[in-house]
């Protein structure tokens, strides 16, 4: 059984002329449609949903001739529905449905001698069309396929260079600050209070990969409970960090610098506002994050912050690291959607699994930048489809651009690496959208965007001839940092 979606393409006789698509259900085994309104063949709607057509008795004698039907649901099998339609001259059948749109469940080989197409449709939007065309109505079906490419790719494209040039410039800044207070010994205290970074060592980068591994292999296995868990996790992560993002705009603004006294500090009150407003943004996208009509807008935005946030805090101390972190994520991407299919009974890949929310959960994880697809198909007219791209797509190479940008920092090299690792992001996104419409399948992007960035740092260096340097770094204090599960 293959249930397949659809539109039907209505058209009213009325001035001015009006026309309206809708979603239908059809099983491209009984029912080929063409890909497109020109090879379609336009019929007159008969509008019987006072009735079943479960018996040719009642539908009055040459009513139906050459003329599309659309009945209730129910009473008999769609075969014995569609075998009454066609001896009575129908054309297309069209079977109106209450609780909603659902396979069709006949057996394919009763329908070897029924010709006419059919579909299943809601009920409620065949009171739609009648409200919005008026009674005397022209249909049609199609079935366009989806397109191979999608302008939601160019807005996640967008959207990815952007956090990650923004959040390795931000990382800059903040190193620049650190040198300056370095050269002022008394700003330098006041700097290291402020300063809210922590570093990774070779040794806790492996660490942060294996409690990656282990947190997604419980996800896939406990996910029910456990997404919850990351959900509230998010909440609290996403507000933190939309408040240090704006926070750090604020501060550049001379302007509403009144202070409160509370519990022996001075506090801002602009902050105190800013703060709230974070928690009440967090707050309701958790109430709402089902509304996939606009709580994706929320997501993102929390999500990019977060992605700012990190970016911004967590230091790689050297190239070495760097290439450390990125070669076992990349490593990590690949087994879990490629080689997990050939463990898992279903055959499913966990890390695919996960992100779509696994046996159907309708809980996702809020760990991606959702778009929903833009291009006009079935599909979107039915159910809005998303592209993603997870938020580990955009933290780990933005790790990699960050620490460039504060290597150029220390050795006023023009902002040479920063540029070249963030152009190289860009192709490695770009290469990433190229083999996803040519495979059809969802991607680790890491297998494109770690190449190009690590190939592309190390040829900058060695042709400046300060690979020595680049892949020893600076010497930070290190810390440490709780790990956040990225997909």
């Amino acid at each position: 059984i293959r249930a397949e979606e659809g539109i039907l393409h209505a058209a009213g006789n009325v001035v001015p002329p009006k026309v309206k698509d809708y979603c239908v259900i059809y099983n491209s085994n009984w029912t080929t449609l063409p890909g497109s309104l020109d090879n379609a063949t336009f019929r007159i709607l008969e509008n019987l949903t006072s009735t079943v057509l479960c018996n040719s008795s009642e539908v009055a004698p040459g009513l139906l001739k050459d003329k599309a039907v659309v009945v209730m649901r129910g009473n008999c099998t769609f075969l014995e529905k569609a075998i009454i339609a066609e001896s009575l001259g129908a054309k297309m059948l069209l079977i109106a449905s209450k609780p909603g749109l659902s396979p069709l469940t006949d057996n394919k080989t009763e329908f070897k001698d029924v010709t006419l197409p059919i579909a299943l449709i809601r009920y409620s939007d065949i009171m739609d069309m009648q409200l919005t065309l008026g009674n005397e109505v022209n249909v049609t079906l199609y079935s366009p396929p989806l397109p191979e490419f999608d302008c939601s790719m160019v807005v996640i494209f967008v959207i990815a260079v952007f956090t990650v040039a923004l959040g390795g410039y931000w990382s800059g800044v903040s190193e620049l600050e650190n040198l300056k207070a370095m050269a002022n010994p008394g700003e330098r205290e006041t700097r290291r209070k402020k300063e809210e970074n922590v570093t990774f060592t070779p040794l806790t980068v492996i660490f942060f990969v294996v409690i990656c591994c282990v947190m997604l292999i419980l996800l896939y296995f406990f996910y029910k409970w456990l997404v919850y868990v990351i959900i509230s996790v998010f909440c609290l992560a996403s507000a933190m960090s939309l408040y240090n993002c704006l926070a750090a705009l604020i501060g550049e603004v001379p302007f509403g610098l009144c202070r409160v006294t509370c519990c022996s500090r001075n506090i801002e009150v602009r902050l105190i506002f800013l703060a709230g407003f974070c928690i009440a943004a967090s707050v309701v996208w958790a109430v709402f994050r089902n509304e996939d009509r606009w709580a994706w807008i929320l997501q993102d935005i929390l999500g990019v912050a977060f992605c700012l946030n990190f970016i911004k805090t967590l230091k790689m101390p050297n190239f070495k690291s760097c290439v450390i972190l990125l070669g076992l994520l990349l490593l990590y991407d690949v087994f879990f959607v490629f080689i997990t299919p050939f463990i898992t009974k279903n055959g499913a890949s966990i890390m695919v699994e996960v992100a779509a929310g696994p046996f159907g959960n309708s809980e996702k994880l809020p760990v991606v930048i959702r778009v929903p697809r833009l291009e006009y198909s079935a599909a979107t007219l039915c159910d809005m489809l998303f592209s993603l791209l997870g938020f580990g797509d955009i933290i780990v190479p933005g790790l990699l651009v960050a620490y460039c940008r504060r290597f150029d920092v220390q050795t006023s090299s023009s902002s040479v690496y920063y540029i070249s690792c963030t152009i190289a992001y860009s192709v490695g996104m770009v290469l990433t959208f190229v083999v996803l419409a040519l495979m059809k399948m969802g991607q680790p992007a890491l297998l494109y965007l770690v190449p190009c960035t690590l190939i592309t740092s190390s040829l900058i260096a060695w042709k400046r001839k300060e690979m020595k340097k680049f892949w020893k770094g600076s010497n930070y204090q290190v810390g440490w940092m709780p790990c956040t599960f990225l997909v």
